[in-house]
């Protein structure tokens, strides 16, 4: 992982997306700072699309797509993006899945909440889990004290026994049924929404993040970006990003949006 300082500036004047996990690296320390809000801004009034890439519920990517300065957002780890056209005031909804297929993947998974919380001591299902449409999450350091790895671990292990998949996020394990990621849902938005095709994306688009969660997009992106505390998972990551910014979570993100402008300007 090469400092953000090695991202050319001739390849950052290509880029034309930015895709951008939100947990750490929007936020910072569980909030939204108005440093990173307004990168966000900063972005978009300069003409990227901005899209945030999210484990996150469908019930937060409605407020997100609806009230930031986003042009959609991709959540539950790839379960579905959302679009909302101020212009018509119409809130587009695209799931990989038929609800059919959701409800049968919700049954499943109750019966996977009350395993886990019985055999995983200390852990909870995430506080969002309400608003959720596809997957089961469990908090092992949000609002709990953090689990220890080997619990984060044995939470995946049981996920994996039932045949759901399972990501690590900075703050959830994500669980759910269905061949889809953060990288697959991605590359359908980018194309039904903005026309960028597979291989277009790979010089039109970053993407920042900073958990193993992020390691498909790490993987798939060029020039992928980790926020400082995508290090505090090294040895974790399946695929790590070309290059790391100075600062952690928000900070970090608004240290490559600067870096962006400038290169436009």
């Amino acid at each position: 992982m090469r400092p953000l300082d090695a991202f050319p500036v001739a390849a950052r004047r290509l880029i034309r997306a930015v895709l951008v996990d939100i947990d750490e690296t929007l936020t910072t320390k569980g909030r939204l700072t108005a440093n990173a809000y307004g990168a966000m801004e900063r972005l978009h009034a300069a003409g990227f699309k901005v899209v945030p890439i999210t484990g996150r519920p469908a019930g937060w990517c409605d407020h997100i797509a609806r009230m930031w300065p986003v042009d959609a957002v991709v959540g539950e780890n790839g379960a579905f993006y959302f679009r909302y056209d101020h212009g018509t005031r119409q809130l587009t909804k695209r799931f990989l899945m038929t609800e059919k297929e959701r409800s049968a993947g919700r049954r499943k998974l109750e019966k996977l909440r009350k395993k886990i919380l019985k055999e995983v001591p200390g852990t909870a299902v995430a506080s969002d889990q309400p608003y959720r449409e596809s997957d089961l999450a469990i908090d092992y350091c949000e609002d709990v004290k953090r689990l220890s790895p080997a619990a984060v671990e044995r939470i995946v292990a049981i996920f994996a026994a039932a045949g759901a998949t399972a990501r690590v996020s900075s703050v959830h394990v994500n669980g759910w049924y269905g061949d889809y990621d953060k990288l697959a849902m991605t590359r359908t938005m980018l194309s039904e929404c903005f026309a960028i095709d597979a291989e277009g994306a790979k010089t039109a688009c970053v993407f920042v993040g900073d958990s193993p969660n992020d390691a498909p997009m790490f993987s798939f992106f060029p020039h992928a970006v980790g926020v400082a505390n995508v290090r505090d998972f090294e040895g974790l990551l399946a695929a790590e990003p070309a290059y790391v910014t100075p600062s952690r979570a928000g900070f970090g993100f608004a240290e490559l949006a600067a870096a962006l402008i400038a290169a436009k300007e």
